[in-house]
């Protein structure tokens, strides 16, 4: 689809080529999948166990509504916790008014260890967004937030939880 990264040769002075909406934001999505999956391996985490710590940086949600935010089915979702579970990223608290009910919770070491990958992709992604204008990167945050808000509205995803700050999350 459109510009392949080895063979593209950065446009000179003036506009960038206009890769259409579809070939643009599937080469972002790319290219910030492929960040994700880069940092996540650097701490050998698969990409949805990176996911995992994003999505928990700001939020104790239900196994069910995990498995919305991931986009998961019931028994992925519970693999995905269980492996986390193991290896001391994440533990199950249980939901007080709801005795069959767990909220998923980062422990101390998941928690260190979602502000370190979080970080280093607020670094990467700063460095891919680098040549835009402060401007430009301001109108391309509010044009993300407002497609994935609508998104997630219209699939009953709740995402206002830990919406203040959203310059270093890492999630879905």
């Amino acid at each position: 689809m459109g510009i392949h990264p080895t063979t593209a040769t950065p446009p000179s002075a003036g506009r960038a080529p206009d890769l259409g909406i579809v070939d643009g934001l599937v080469q972002l999505s790319n290219l910030v999948q492929a960040v994700l999956a880069e940092v996540g391996t650097s701490a050998d985490l698969s990409f949805l166990q990176g996911r995992l710590l994003g999505v928990l940086r700001d939020r104790q949600p239900s196994m069910a509504e995990l498995a919305r935010l991931l986009g998961l089915d019931k028994s992925s979702t519970t693999g995905l916790v269980d492996r986390a579970e193991r290896r001391g990223l994440v533990r199950r608290v249980e939901v007080p008014e709801d005795g069959r009910s767990f909220r998923v919770v980062l422990t101390e070491e998941g928690g260190r260890l979602a502000e370190v990958l979080g970080a280093e992709v607020a670094r990467q992604v700063a460095a891919i967004t680098e040549g835009l204008s402060d401007t430009n990167r301001h109108r391309l945050s509010l044009l993300a937030s407002r497609v994935v808000i609508r998104h997630a509205a219209m699939h009953g995803i709740d995402l206002s939880m830990g919406t203040d700050d959203r310059t270093h999350r890492v999630v879905s």
